[in-house]
């Protein structure tokens, strides 16, 4: 009988070209919350035969993790996951961290140069490694992957020897990934009874909810969150994010109040919403106790991380705000994990969801068929399992307008920082920004995404009919952050592609009655046209796509060619701007 994780990866027709590697991107959203797994893919995938068995390398730095994967998805019923796939780690790990980088195989080159500066510059300080599968997981599995962790925490401590990085080996099987998929439909996954001492408190009540607000102690999260950990931020969207010594750190910041100004906790913080299946007021003799039967703290994962991550139990005084809700309404529910989900710095594209902009460029999306747009709007729990087609999502239309712009660096390094930085914000969402726009950038970005997948699927085949030209290509579709770096260098083409100057990049747009699928048809024959000079950008992917100086001059090369080449494809660039809308 098929599981439900199982009958939710058969509906995501996004993920059906990767094949058998459909199941570790699958497995990628669910444990991370990830939405645009396509992008991912892009980027994370490694490909050809010489992998060193290793299939994924995910890079996070926005989140400070990583993840090596090794994937086997079987087609017929077995008792276990062949142990000698868990074992392979071993080999993936050893390469990707230790041996020199002129040795490693083309498709492993640029993912370990970017895994190595993450944890040099400790931006990454978890490292997931996973063997991936979708049989029934067991204790042989275990036994090799504790000697993949042995293998990588010597190889960290050798390379990385001043260096803090968590490890975690873990066997993604049928088990587990059914637990990942329960957790991502259930908002509350801690169901204990807890009595919590209050002072006093009052009750409001909705249409089909109830809340009520008072004051916990801070010694009631710091005890619960040892024991359950981020089970507690079940309807999270983020779990407890760390706290680095810096007075610009809020995490810090919480932990600091509360260890040195216990008696100021309450008015210094803005506290905690947390679902609960119900709540009760009780009183036993003077004292009063809040009676709730579950927990998921919706906001406030970093206060009680913080909290819970003290050394000491916080003082009497140290007393927090907090409102319990509760809610058999599940449209309600998710728009309580929805609307209240908070992040470090004060969220990132979520405080943006109620931007003007953002309210503009959601109703003039309306307008353009096959289109959705969350304008900042994190996904529901929905979006991450079973992923909207026709969705934009907010994280990648940040990217792509980035790279649109000719800031390939900024595109893939900082696609939080986008929506964080008022500096960046407004560079790439301001009044010139339209929903017609955000298809013309988008799509481009999905059309060199299409135009690696095509590349890479021929040389996973050996097909002969592959050209050096392209094995060119798909060297240089290797590197991490290759497909915004050509999609920053063609958009850098389009004065000598449409024939004319163009005062305000914003202005170009397909119009409103273009689809983004159709938008992507559209730019292929471009991108197609241009992607054998993708050679001269070569320079600007050296030690990673970092250097903005290296990437200018790249860009430059790269425009040189096109424009040599332009009376060739004179025609071909004439039906291409008859298709471009300017106001």
């Amino acid at each position: 009988m098929e599981k439900a994780w199982e009958t939710a990866l058969s509906t995501r027709t996004d993920l059906e070209k990767y094949g058998d590697n459909s199941l570790v991107l699958f497995a990628l959203g669910l444990k991370f919350g990830l939405e645009d797994l396509e992008s991912i893919a892009a980027n994370a995938l490694t490909d050809g035969s010489d992998d060193k068995k290793c299939d994924l390398v995910y890079v996070d730095t926005d989140e400070g993790f990583a993840v090596i994967a090794q994937c086997y998805k079987s087609t017929k019923l077995r008792k276990e996951a062949p142990a000698n796939k868990a074992s392979d780690l071993n080999t993936a790990v050893s390469w990707l961290l230790q041996r020199p980088i002129a040795e490693l195989p083309d498709g492993l080159k640029s993912a370990a140069q970017e895994l190595r500066s993450a944890l040099q510059e400790s931006t990454v300080t978890t490292l997931h490694i996973w063997y991936v599968h979708n049989l029934n997981e067991s204790k042989n599995v275990l036994n090799e992957l504790k000697t993949v962790e042995s293998t990588a925490q010597a190889a960290l401590e050798k390379q990385f020897p001043e260096k803090k990085v968590k490890l975690q080996a873990l066997e993604v099987g049928d088990p587990t990934l059914s637990e990942w998929y329960s957790d991502a439909l259930s908002p509350i996954l801690v169901d204990e009874k807890f009595e919590i001492p209050v002072q006093g408190g009052f009750e409001i009540t909705g249409l089909n909810w109830s809340a009520y607000i008072t004051a916990i102690p801070a010694k009631f999260l710091h005890r619960v969150y040892k024991r359950h950990k981020t089970r507690l931020f079940s309807a999270n969207v983020r779990d407890y994010l760390g706290s680095r010594q810096s007075d610009a750190n809020i995490n810090f910041g919480i932990k600091n109040t509360a260890e040195k100004e216990p008696y100021n906790f309450w008015v210094f913080n803005n506290g905690l919403t947390v679902l609960v299946n119900k709540y009760d007021r009780k009183e036993k003799g003077n004292k009063i106790f809040l009676v709730v039967d579950g927990i998921s703290v919706v906001n406030g994962a970093q206060t009680t991380g913080a909290i819970g991550s003290l050394r000491k139990q916080p003082a009497d005084t140290a007393l927090v705000p907090a409102r319990f809700v509760q809610t058999s309404d599940k449209d309600i529910l998710f728009g309580i994990i929805r609307y209240n989900n908070s992040q470090n710095k004060v969220t990132a594209s979520d405080f943006r969801s109620t931007d003007p902009i953002q309210k503009r460029l959601r109703e003039q999306m309306e307008k353009i068929p096959q289109a959705e747009y969350e304008g900042g709007r994190r996904g529901g729990h929905e979006d991450v399992i079973r992923r909207r087609p026709d969705l934009l999502p907010s994280y990648t239309v940040g990217q792509a307008l980035a790279a649109l712009q000719q800031d390939p660096v900024t595109a893939y390094n900082q696609k939080t920082n986008i929506w964080v930085s008022d500096t960046f914000y407004s560079k790439y969402f301001n009044e010139h920004t339209t929903a017609p726009h955000i298809v013309f950038a988008y799509s481009l970005l999905r059309s060199v995404e299409a135009k690696k997948m095509r590349l890479v699927e021929k040389t996973r085949r050996s097909d002969a009919s592959m050209t050096v030209a392209e094995k060119d290509q798909t060297a240089f579709f290797r590197h991490r952050g290759s497909t915004f770096l050509l999609t920053a260098a063609i958009s850098g083409c389009l004065e000598t592609v449409l024939l004319r100057s163009i005062p305000n990049l914003f202005r170009l747009s397909f119009g409103e009655s273009i689809s983004p699928k159709e938008a992507q048809a559209i730019w292929d024959d471009i991108v197609e046209t241009v992607t054998p000079f993708c050679m001269q950008l070569q320079g600007a992917l050296t030690d990673g796509l970092k250097s903005k100086e290296r990437v200018n001059e790249a860009i430059q090369r790269f425009q040189s060619l096109v424009l040599a080449t332009v009376e060739v494809n004179r025609d071909r660039y004439k039906a291409f701007a008859s298709k471009i809308i300017s106001k």
